[in-house]
Order: C-alpha cells, then structure tokens, then sequence
C-alpha cells in the first residue's frame, strides 16, 4: 500500500526522522490555517501518488495567507497525470544547502535489504542510474544483523556524503532502516533528504510503501488504506472483491495465487511483453468470479490479449473451464484469452474448452505457462 506524502512524514515522525512543521487541508481555508500554524513562508503541496507534480504546477511557495489562498484554490481539483487532488500538505519552507538520496527497500534475489544512498537527490533516483550509475551507493544489509551508527556513517562515507553532513545523514539512516523494519515497508524513501545551512539533515519528501502482508500487525493502517488512491480499474476490482493492481501494459493477467501471478508477470516480461495488471483471483474460478475478473480487465482499454494462467490444486480443472465458458457468455471481450490450464483434473478443463463452440479467435489453450506468454505477447504486440 503506497502512502501520500503527508502520511509518509507522519510515518517517518513516528521513528524520529525530521520533517519540516505542516499539516494536512481539504480546502482553502484549512490550508490558511495550517500555514499560519506553521509559519510563513510556506510551500503548498498536491498530495497525488505520481511524480512530477511541480511541473505540472503542483507545488507552489507562499509567503502569507493570500498567496496561500491563491495557490491552494488552484491546486484543489487540479487534474495531475489523471490524478485529481482532493488534498494539499502545507509545511514550513526549508533553507537548503545540499539535496541527497536515501531509500531502503528488499532484494528478493539476494534475500537482503538493499539501501540505496547518493549525493545526488532531488531528482528522479532513475534518472541519476542513466545517467551517473557510480553516483549512487547500493549495499546490502543482512536483516539478521541490521544497520548500527557506524555502519550507516561508513556508507555515508563511500556515497561520497560531503563531511560536514556524514553525522546527521547516518543518524537518518539508522532511523530510516527503523522504520522501513519495524514498520513493515516494502520501500522507505527520502527525496531529497536535505541539509540546512545550520547543519541540521531532515526529510523534505517522503515516499512509503507499506507491505500489505503485515497489515494483521497495524489495525492503525486503516486509516491508510480508506485514503488509497484508485483509478477507475481498481475501484471496479475493489467493488468485485479482487485482488487487483493496475499496470500500464497491453496484456491482462489474471492467475489463481499470488505466486503464480507474480511469475506470469515475470514470463510475460521476459518474453517481451508488458503486463497490465496483477490480479490473483484465489483458490475459486466460478462463473461470477471469472466473470468479475474478465469484466476488469475487460475495462482496460489498453489490453490487447488476456491470459489466464491456472495451476488447479484445490480448484479442479474442469471448474476452472466452465468458469471461464460461462464467464464469457457474460462478458464481451474486446481482446483474446490465452489460457494454460494444468494441475488437478487439467485434461478435463482442456477438453471443455476444446470442446465449447469458442473460435480460436477468442480464446487459444496452451500446455505451458511460456508457450501461452508467448502467444498472449505476439498477439498484444500485433504478431499474431
């Protein structure tokens, strides 16, 4: 679950990371009320989960009430990348010095946290990779041992941190892995992570991810999760009980476990296409289910082929299959199904599909997960 700006600050706050004075508004005069709290001057802030927000005008400086008033009139309702903004973070306007990075996040493939720390903060972290890879420090750290003081210092050194900010960004980092371990984050990220001409280092950005298999430990992340963000293929799986994440690529995914979907959406890259959504429909694969998930992805103007990828353990074979011949009775698809079915009772599910009057138009059956990403990406890519 990924967080606003002004819940990641308040986030961050609770391990003790510094961040400027602020508040959150819904209206103008809410704003007023926070900047005077805080004190002038002020910078209000478009809380929308996409980047670049103050190119699109989204982030504006104030230096009294009116100015606030002005800004934060034009930035509420503000359509950013499709975003609109229902709410701003007003805070505090920060001296800088000097902009850095700093994030922590999981190398799965390494089975380590991986910190991620540079000199150059500011921008896009992807932009300073392309264009100066050596800038930025990547160090694993082994969760069994953790991050103290002296090893945080010792990265600052080798990420080239000046020496007059080597103290305050290590005491941000050890707080920062607090907070991205004992707070059950999938990414704790500072952007830029400042320091002030009086020497003191805070977080001016926050961008936090928090992972939603330790939501059991966090009743309080239900405030969070009434406040996410959804486009219109989201609010759709959400109404329909899926478990669903929008993508922007040309190939639905729809699998049965977490597991596997995240494969298919490693295969279906691999093999060179890009996939447009997550979605796990579980252990069951009946007809409203099925019907639910093609209708969602259905919505998606951008797809040009669906898989479906089925491993049957407790959802036998031939449920799956008149799942899915019901479901298409239901819905009418504007992109073909490509479909591997194997596991418990797969022979039978095959020959109903074979067997149900569909052209192969619509719906083409492949005995392996990569012959049938294969397939989805030649169609999606226009191969056929």
């Amino acid at each position: 679950m990924d967080l606003f700006e002004y819940q990641g600050k308040q986030y961050f706050a609770k391990f003790g990371i510094p961040v400027s004075p602020g508040g959150a508004a819904d209206t103008v005069d809410e704003a007023v009320k926070v900047a005077e709290a805080a004190k002038y001057p002020v910078v209000v802030k478009a809380q929308v989960q996409v980047g670049g927000r103050g190119k699109a005008g989204g982030i504006k400086l104030a230096n009294n009430a009116e100015e606030v008033k002005l800004h934060a009139g034009n930035i509420l309702g503000m359509d950013i990348k499709g975003h609109v903004v229902k709410r701003l973070w007003v805070e505090h306007a920060s001296d800088i010095d000097e902009e850095y990075y700093a994030s922590f996040t999981l190398d799965r493939a390494a089975k380590k946290h991986l910190l991620m720390l540079s000199a150059e903060g500011g921008v896009e972290i992807e932009e300073v990779a392309a264009k100066n890879p050596g800038a930025i420090l990547l160090q694993h750290i082994d969760p069994t041992v953790g991050l103290d003081l002296a090893a945080a210092g010792a990265a600052a050194v080798k990420a080239n941190i000046p020496a007059k900010a080597q103290d305050g960004v290590a005491d941000i980092l050890v707080k920062l892995y607090r907070c991205f371990t004992e707070g059950d984050c999938d990414l704790a990220e500072i952007n830029p992570l400042i320091l002030k001409p009086t020497g003191e280092v805070h977080a001016l950005d926050a961008k936090v991810s928090l992972d939603g298999n330790a939501d059991y430990r966090h009743p309080e992340w239900a405030e969070y999760a009434a406040t996410v963000e959804l486009d219109a293929r989201e609010q759709l799986a959400r109404e329909k009980g899926l478990q669903y994440i929008g993508l922007d690529g040309t190939v639905g995914i729809i699998a049965n476990g977490a597991g596997l979907a995240m494969s298919t959406l490693d295969v279906v890259n691999q093999v060179g296409g890009t996939a447009a959504n997550f979605l796990d429909i579980g252990g069951g694969a009946n007809a409203d289910l099925m019907a639910g998930a093609l209708e969602v992805i259905n919505s998606d103007q951008k797809v040009k082929s669906i898989f479906i990828n089925i491993f049957g353990g407790i959802t036998r074979g031939e449920e799956v299959a008149n799942g899915i011949v019901e479901a298409m009775k239901r819905v009418e698809l504007r992109a073909p199904i490509v479909i591997r079915l194997d596991g418990t009772n797969a022979e039978q599910g095959r020959e109903i599909l074979k067997n149900a009057g569909i052209p192969e138009s619509k719906l083409i059956s492949k005995p392996t997960m990569l012959e049938a990403a294969r397939t989805a990406v030649a169609i999606a890519n226009g191969a056929n």
